[in-house]
């Protein structure tokens, strides 16, 4: 059974993007820092939390509390604060979703954050600071939060910071979900970044990318993704490109898939395994997830059967 947690921290700010998206801003009272550099670094994440209501006589066998993990969108350089984009979960996998209880505060109210960021999907810690390769992050939905803060560092400590390697493919079911739309629209044309917003319930007069995040990556859109990217014809391959990926499992294992033709090898260690790959093969996909349920069956013998010929096929084994 949990416990009540200790509000620590104020909601300071809050956008809804749409009825079910929105962006919050939360002030934590007090923030651990370290003696020197930044205080987290862009990618990484917090845990929050909430207490759901409790009737005086009314028995109810849900936790008392709630906790998650969340990514950071804003950047380090904001000193005393977090923004979150955060989407209420429609179908909830628990009887005591943090979005549902998030979704009626207000500028004002309170809350809880561990205000210890923690997590190693960043830059530092997948390809490192120093690759010069275009970094493709895909992104799906709320996804998106751990790329905007990658990006808006960047800017923050040098508003003439190229970004030309960066390449964010935004994934929403509609043009209204595409949080940071504006932002990152001018962020491409002061900075060269390269963003792709994807939409897969497109309108007649959307001309963007149709599809989800992860149709950036499909064998049969190859050389429309090339062309979008700013890739030259087979430039979409690893000595070129690191992938980033955050989102949905669906999302993941696509993207994972859908490059292995093109000899792309993903940092999980159960799928390196089960691809017979060797150690000193370094890794070109990453993603952060906050659970264990693998992205790709790998007890589906015939299925990681054929993956695994797809890839050896890509590298010459």
């Amino acid at each position: 059974m949990s416990k009540l947690l200790e509000y620590n921290a104020t909601l300071v700010a809050r956008e809804d993007l749409e009825p079910t998206l929105s962006v919050f801003r939360l002030r934590p009272d007090s923030i651990e820092r370290h003696e020197s550099g930044p205080w987290f670094e862009p990618g990484q994440y917090v845990t929050i939390g909430m207490n759901r209501a409790v009737v005086e006589g009314v028995e109810d066998p849900r936790p008392l509390s709630v906790r998650r993990p969340m990514s950071i969108s804003s950047p380090p350089e904001d000193r005393d604060e977090f923004e979150f984009y955060i989407r209420r979960v429609g179908e909830p996998e628990s009887d005591l979703p943090l979005t549902h209880l998030m979704w009626p505060i207000a500028v004002g109210d309170r809350m809880y954050c561990r205000a210890v960021p923690t997590g190693h999907f960043t830059v530092e810690h997948t390809v490192g600071l120093e690759d010069r390769r275009l970094k493709l992050c895909v992104a799906a939905g709320t996804g998106l939060a751990p790329f905007v803060s990658i990006a808006r560092s960047r800017v923050r400590r040098d508003p003439k910071a190229r970004l030309d390697d960066l390449a964010i493919v935004h994934g929403a079911s509609h043009a209204t979900g595409l949080g940071y739309r504006a932002e990152l629209e001018e962020l491409a044309r002061t900075n060269g970044l390269r963003y792709i917003p994807a939409v897969s319930r497109p309108t007649a007069d959307w001309t963007g990318w149709r599809g989800r995040a992860e149709s950036i990556c499909e064998v049969a859109r190859r050389e429309e993704a090339e062309d979008a990217l700013g890739l030259s014809r087979g430039e979409l391959r690893p000595d070129r490109v690191a992938v980033l990926i955050c989102g949905l499992n669906g999302t993941i294992a696509n993207t994972v898939t859908g490059l292995l033709d093109r000899g792309f090898v993903p940092e999980n260690r159960k799928l390196r395994r089960v691809f017979e790959i060797e150690d000193e093969r370094p890794s070109t996909v990453f993603w952060e997830q906050y659970d264990n349920t693998p992205v790709i069956d790998v007890k589906d013998a015939e299925l990681v059967a054929g993956l695994r010929r797809t890839l050896h096929t890509a590298l010459g084994k």
